[in-house]
């Protein structure tokens, strides 16, 4: 498995699993959390979660999942803005660790920006830390200018990731923001690698590339995201059919011709862009 460094040195699998969408009455329950667990199986040991995500189901469908399984795992989760003041912080990371059903969290993100200063969200993330109900914080969301911002609120290199829509879609993180991370040696946590609603996998360039691999559209997807230097990729799996497919993506290399037919569906960015969010 590829992995990527933290600015602590800590290393992670590039390839995790995402909850978003999950536990909220879309999918059977039973096979959310064994795709989970055959996720975890085959070496997705990080799963991102969020308070937001189900209003808190999400996370007790983790929690239930990796019950007795902690050791190995690397859990993330993150605090909504209306709830990241300097109290409202460590209340919810209380919250969350109980829905979770662990005692500490390995990254916990700002959801997007709000109205909370971010000076005062991340005192309450040092002071999370300083109790060990979590080892690290990060944030979601987050464009240059936002980084730029947290720079002078506090050392950047406490922010041990940001987590960005990254697909072929949804590249215009290329032009400036993965430059901008690289540099500060600020791993990139891509949600949604393989899009969502299946338009991006019915892509032609995709199901070519697939086909020359005896792959699935999904698995180029995630491919061509951990084609990246320092990107941590967390697709969703609601079967462990999918999950499994997910994890086997890892030892897809695409080659030049892939990416060429790719860059012509979906062309790299050639200025600025709005960061895009769904």
């Amino acid at each position: 498995m590829k992995r990527v460094t933290l600015p602590d040195g800590t290393e992670v699998p590039a390839l995790g699993q995402g909850t978003w969408m999950m536990a909220e009455g879309r999918g059977d329950r039973a096979a959310e959390i064994a795709a989970l667990r055959a996720g975890i199986d085959r070496g997705l040991t990080l799963i991102d979660t969020a308070e937001m995500y189900g209003d808190g189901a999400s996370e007790e469908l983790v929690g239930e999942a990796i019950a007795g399984r902690r050791d190995g795992l690397f859990i993330v989760t993150k605090v909504l803005p209306s709830n990241a003041s300097r109290i409202g912080t460590v209340k919810a990371c209380e919250r969350s660790l109980k829905r979770l059903r662990i005692d500490r969290i390995d990254l916990y993100l700002l959801h997007w920006r709000g109205g909370v200063p971010l000076e005062e969200t991340v005192e309450a993330f040092q002071s999370l830390i300083q109790s060990g109900k979590i080892a690290r914080w990060g944030v979601s969301n987050f464009d240059v200018d936002d980084l730029e911002e947290l720079a002078e609120a506090t050392d950047l290199h406490g922010c041990a990731a940001n987590q960005v829509l990254y697909n072929p879609e949804h590249r215009g993180i290329e032009y400036d923001l993965l430059p901008f991370q690289h540099t500060a040696r600020m791993p990139v946590m891509a949600y949604s690698p393989i899009g969502q609603g299946g338009r991006l996998l019915r892509s032609p360039a995709l199901l070519a590339v697939a086909k020359r691999h005896d792959a699935t559209p999904a698995q180029v997807a995630i491919a061509w995201a951990l084609r990246q230097q320092g990107v941590i990729a967390i697709p969703k799996a609601g079967s462990t059919a999918h999950a499994i497919q997910n994890a086997d993506a890892v030892t897809l290399t695409l080659t030049a011709e892939d990416i060429a037919e790719i860059d012509k569906a979906f062309p790299p960015p050639k200025r600025k862009q709005p960061l895009a969010m769904i």
